[in-house]
């Protein structure tokens, strides 16, 4: 007689979704070879369920982030990873299974964090560099997560659990959502997107004028809250005393980043905040001062940049290749390079620069 399996966590979550679908079947896609014996699939599973309102849609939910079954952490605060994700769907209405796409989409969310050990958080963005849906003609090339507010948090005897709703977003709002903020810019917008439904048809809505103002105001008032940001081309080479020249400090970055960076210097630097820039190699930080200067240490630069500077260089950093010479502080050029955006296979699918 085998001992029954211990499924305090996977029955938490069933019993806060049937709150809200009661008895309703739903679509279950089970893991047949468990991750950690080789499995493709890092989820032991994801329920879809019908919803409609406030309009017909798929409400796809995970199980595997937090602890399904005994506890194996140390952390008695956090179930596992502390979260289980929620994806809401555009469905029609003969629709009777919920989009491959999707659930291949929140088995991928589970590859990145168990291979990267990076978790989600509530106003966290992700760039996916491309269609959400691969081959999809769709604006929706990132994705944003907030609280889904309607499943909320869950106090298991395995910890806590806060379900985080996954909502697909179009590059242009992924850049608001950067120089301002990703719960102002989903707030600004919850009338272009009722219930922070993912359709893939749908434009951005920073093409209504009211959104964009209210965005604009909101970058004004509060500036951003991006203070840290990934940078996968960023180098750095220190500037050097020759017997009759000064050779500049070189900063180097991807065209993409460089366009992303001019815009938070205005919502960081100028609001009196840090920026701080990190690659695998070297983490260069910006910060406000009343007079330029450059401090390195061991993999790490220390930019403190005055008003001036500041001025300048979010005017001058485009997505465009070319070196940024500065005529308010001679010491230090900005090198711009090409930044290829590749898809999963690796192949380049656009340039910026």
């Amino acid at each position: 007689m085998t001992e029954e399996m211990n499924t305090i966590g996977w029955d938490a979550i069933e019993a806060a979704v049937t709150k809200l679908y009661g008895e309703q079947e739903p679509k279950h896609y089970g893991t047949t070879i468990p991750y950690m014996l080789g499995g493709q699939d890092p989820l032991d599973g994801l329920s879809a369920y019908k919803a409609e309102t406030p309009s017909l849609h798929w409400h796809i939910v995970t199980f595997g982030f937090s602890e399904l079954y005994e506890k194996e952490s140390g952390d008695t605060e956090y179930s596992g990873y502390g979260f289980e994700l929620s994806f809401r769907v555009a469905r029609s209405e003969d629709e009777e299974e919920p989009p491959a796409w999707a659930l291949n989409l929140l088995q991928n969310m589970g590859r990145y964090v168990f291979t990267s050990n990076n978790v989600f958080a509530a106003g966290d963005y992700l760039d996916a560099n491309g269609p959400i849906c691969l081959g999809a003609d769709t604006e929706l090339t990132a994705l944003a997560f907030m609280p889904d507010t309607e499943l909320g948090t869950l106090n298991t005897p395995n910890g806590r659990v806060e379900f985080l709703q996954m909502v697909g977003i179009t590059e242009d709002e992924l850049e608001a959502m950067k120089i301002w903020n990703t719960r102002g810019l989903l707030e600004a917008g919850k009338e272009e997107i009722p219930g922070y439904i993912t359709d893939l048809s749908r434009t951005s809505m920073l093409h209504n004028p009211a959104v964009q103002e209210s965005v604009q105001v909101g970058i004004d008032r509060d500036g951003s809250s991006t203070g840290f940001l990934f940078v996968d081309q960023l180098a750095w080479e220190p500037g050097k005393n020759g017997l009759f020249k000064k050779k500049p400090s070189v900063l180097t970055l991807g065209a993409k980043q460089a366009d992303t960076v001019g815009k938070l210097l205005r919502g960081r630097l100028l609001k009196g905040k840090d920026l701080r820039l990190v690659s695998n190699e070297i983490s260069v930080t910006l910060e406000p001062a009343s007079t330029t200067r450059v401090k390195t240490g061991e993999g790490t630069v220390h930019l403190q940049l005055d008003e001036a500077v500041v001025n300048e260089l979010k005017d001058k950093l485009l997505p465009k290749e070319g070196e940024i010479r500065l005529s308010s502080y001679n010491d230090l050029i900005i090198q711009v390079v090409k930044t290829y955006i590749k898809d999963q296979d690796g192949q380049v699918i656009s340039t910026v620069g």
